[in-house]
């Protein structure tokens, strides 16, 4: 598929990466410090509280939807147009349909059911931005462990499989700190319909988390038809930058906002989740290798282009 050109990429991808931090820094002040306090709000003009309710309604929404541009304007800059689509396609879908199933049956992350704040909702259960999370941060989660593997020189099988597997679990650690934030402060998004053994979240739906990651980035890898991505540690920045935003944006409100039991999750989260990107990102190679000796992988099909930053 025909690329744009660079520069333009990049300007678009970047602001919209920049929008993603802005709007959940200002989703975190509203939350953790104007919520709080009801005077604070009262004492401010028609417009300033019609601006504040609007920004708490649509802030969710506004968030997503910039951190999904940014991701899908990265992939399709360092990957190509064709690999993000290969990525993105079977990720919005089968998370939505493993949403759908989840809200209708409980199966497979419990019973639960989704609150306002996060947009339109598909057939009224699910709201079209949820998809849309799963697709940006499981991109950012396979990408981190499948280079960090590319470093091993681990056979292809095996390389893909575990980046299937260390990509859905750097995932379900990230759920370890957002379900708590989304589902148990003083402005939910989601409600369990059961009490969880785990902090309120039942287990099975962690284990539905990691089966649900590993559904859709499986599909992923096959459709990339295996191919080494030899990314260097610059052009990982934008996937490290989004996982740990995004971390540090559900842990502040699950520590600042629920008991200091919830201390145990989000410890929990940064011993499987932040550390493991963070090394998977100081791993990576600081030059992109040669492309004579780079490993290449039996395809039927012709290499798709890697362009670096």
């Amino acid at each position: 598929m025909k690329s744009l050109p660079q520069q333009p990429l990049s300007l678009i991808e970047r602001a919209c990466l920049i929008g993603h931090i802005i709007a959940m820094a200002f989703g975190l002040a509203g939350l953790l410090y104007v919520l709080p306090r009801p005077d604070l709000i009262a004492s401010l003009p028609p417009i300033g509280i019609q601006f504040f309710q609007w920004s708490m309604g649509q802030g969710g929404v506004g968030y997503i939807i910039l951190g999904a541009a940014a991701v899908a304007l990265y992939l399709a800059r360092v990957l190509g147009w064709q690999r993000m689509l290969l990525f993105f396609l079977p990720s919005v879908g089968l998370s939505l349909g493993s949403e759908l199933l989840g809200t209708s049956t409980g199966f497979p992350f419990g019973h639960y059911h989704y609150l306002s704040g996060l947009g339109y909702k598909v057939a009224g259960l699910v709201p079209f931005t949820i998809p849309l999370s799963w697709f940006y941060m499981g991109a950012v989660c396979y990408l981190l462990v499948m280079v960090g593997l590319e470093r091993l020189n681990l056979p292809g099988l095996l390389r893909q499989a575990g980046a299937v597997v260390g990509g859905a679990v750097l995932l379900m650690a990230w759920d370890l700190v957002l379900d708590p934030a989304m589902s148990q402060t003083s402005l939910p998004f989601w409600e369990f319909e059961e009490i969880g053994e785990f902090f309120g979240m039942p287990y099975r739906n962690l284990s539905g988390w990691v089966a649900t990651g590993m559904v859709f980035m499986s599909v992923a890898a096959l459709l990339w038809r295996g191919q080494r991505l030899n990314l260097t540690r610059s052009q990982l920045t934008v996937p490290v930058i989004v996982y740990l935003v995004n971390f540090a944006f559900g842990a502040a409100i699950t520590v600042f906002s629920l008991d200091p039991g919830f201390l145990v999750p989000t410890m929990m989260s940064v011993a499987i989740g932040v550390l493991p990107a963070v090394l998977l990102w100081a791993i990576a190679p600081t030059e992109a290798p040669n492309a004579e000796s780079a490993e290449t992988e039996p395809l039927n099909a012709p290499p798709m282009e890697v362009v670096a930053k």
